[in-house]
């Protein structure tokens, strides 16, 4: 038998033994069982929401208030920061090693078991309403929901003719894709008896680029400064210490020389990107306007995060896939009074993406399946003292159509991070978060930080070991033979029809 039959094998029966375990129903907790929405932005970056201050003058008055009344988690990441690998972390609360969707064009594995199939089992009745974005273009029904509202890829903020999958039945869209998604949430969650529990999961393609407002909001930023940030810089104590692939990929597509190969203005672009996230802050009062009616505001946990984070020009970059701070972290609150008792409260330790399935899952009064990554953040969210990880492993996987960024392990710490490059011939990376936030002075030189850089290279390995994560998952290639475009070359000539296309739309 070869390996790649031996591999099948191993995978099949791995598939099969995750199917097995969809159809068993957890122990239950004791706990009673709560109606769970959990709102997803495309994205939307740490700082950019109007409580922050990341940039003075974004308002964002929902999110702001679901702060106060709720929880806030100031340090939440992401563990790969790309779309389909965190979408798939979120759902099944494993790192991208474990669940292999490892880029946006990777398929969904036979057998993979998503969180709401769990509580499918144990009486909910749960919906999907947006952008789902695994398996590349394919929007069809998946399993664990009841209800379906989805679209193909990125979809569009604008009616288009691809419209939308309502239960697997093509329907036009008929306006402002944030408006409409809200709008069919809210319709089934109208119709919901209120003797069931639900998990209602509204998923926005906001705020992913290209960035297109509502009507209502277009222009709502006129005028308003910019504050560049200030690892910009191409030269200077802040530009020192950077690898040569950072300093390489700011002349790239993914950098601030030439943003996307075009004449982008990176301040003009942030501003529309503030103004398309004014309609998912109206969306979230919506929601919890909805919830108001139905009595159930105060009872129903609501969690609100982004799937990743995005760089407006730090360390000369922008987009996501890195390892820097504007790329994996991301903002995070939830809001349950019934569960977290008063609100206002700030949790510090290091949360994470893998961590919403075993914490919806706790509180539908259920123990999460074994085999996962992540752990319930609830007892931090009410305030308990309970034993936390000490670190976040970062991971993510060199995609041939976009190669800017390369492969990168990272460990974040509460105070230190440590990032490595895999493949390429270049300096590792040290940062001490709490001295330097910025990320602007790269201490792996450092005689007196080379004991923790060691220790950390040594425990990121053991973390990936301990994981699972020590083989590297491959792919066959889905970009054509050459991926690098020049400014001197015409938009598209000599590529591949999906690389072409702006990657903005895709």
């Amino acid at each position: 038998m070869n390996r790649r039959h031996a591999l099948g094998g191993l995978l099949g029966g791995a598939a099969s033994a995750l199917a097995q375990r969809a159809q068993t129903p957890l122990r239950k907790t004791g706990e009673k069982p709560r109606n769970v929405i959990f709102v997803l932005t495309d994205d939307h970056r740490y700082d950019a929401m109007g409580f922050l201050k990341g940039q003075e003058w974004l308002e964002t008055p929902q999110m702001d208030r679901m702060a106060r009344e709720g929880v806030y988690f100031k340090n939440a990441f992401v563990t790969t920061s790309l779309c389909s690998p965190s979408r798939a972390t979120i759902l099944t609360g494993k790192y991208a090693h474990n669940h292999r969707i490892v880029d946006n064009n990777t398929p969904i594995p036979p057998g993979t078991t998503f969180f709401p199939q769990h509580l499918q089992q144990a009486g909910y009745r749960t919906a999907f309403v947006g952008k789902w974005h695994m398996g590349h273009e394919d929007d069809a029904p998946q399993p664990g929901f009841h209800h379906w509202v989805s679209f193909r890829g990125q979809g569009t903020y604008l009616p288009s003719k691809n419209g939308l999958n309502v239960n697997g039945k093509r329907v036009p869209q008929k306006g402002y894709i944030t408006d409409e998604l809200t709008d069919y949430a809210l319709d089934w969650l109208g119709g919901h008896p209120k003797e069931q529990p639900y998990f209602l999961y509204l998923s926005h393609k906001a705020v992913h680029a290209d960035f297109v407002p509502a009507e209502r909001h277009k222009g709502k930023y006129n005028g308003k400064q910019f504050k560049f940030p200030a690892t910009m810089a191409a030269t200077g104590e802040m530009a020192q210490g950077r690898p040569m692939w950072v300093h390489n990929q700011r002349n790239s597509w993914h950098g601030v020389e030439f943003p996307y190969h075009s004449d982008l203005d990176v301040a003009e672009y942030y501003q529309r990107y503030a103004e398309s996230l004014c309609a998912v802050d109206d969306s979230l009062g919506r929601v919890m306007d909805a919830l108001q009616k139905r009595g159930e505001l105060d009872s129903t946990l609501i969690i609100y995060m982004g799937d990743n984070g995005f760089a407006f020009g730090e360390h000369g970059l922008i987009d996501k896939r890195t390892a820097y701070e504007e790329s994996m972290r991301v903002p995070m609150l939830a809001r349950c009074p019934e569960l977290f008792g008063g609100g206002g409260r700030t949790v510090n330790q290091v949360v994470a993406n893998l961590d919403v399935m075993p914490s919806v899952m706790a509180a539908a009064g259920l123990n999460a399946p074994a085999g996962g990554d992540g752990a319930s953040f609830l007892p931090l969210a009410q305030g308990r003292s309970a034993e936390w990880r000490k670190e976040l492993l970062y991971e993510y996987y060199w995609e041939r159509n976009y190669p800017h960024t390369p492969t990168i392990h990272a460990l974040r710490g509460d105070r230190y991070k440590f990032i490595r490059v895999h493949g390429i011939w270049d300096v590792d990376e040290l940062y001490d978060l709490a001295d330097d936030p910025l990320e602007s002075r790269n201490l792996i030189f450092s005689e007196k930080h080379r004991p923790i850089a060691e220790q950390m290279r040594a425990r990121l390995f053991q973390v990936l070991e301990e994981t699972g994560g020590m083989q590297m998952p491959i792919y066959p290639d889905r970009g054509g033979t050459s991926n690098l475009r020049h400014r001197g070359r015409s938009k598209g000539a000599g590529f591949p029809p999906e690389l072409q296309r702006d990657p903005r739309q895709r």
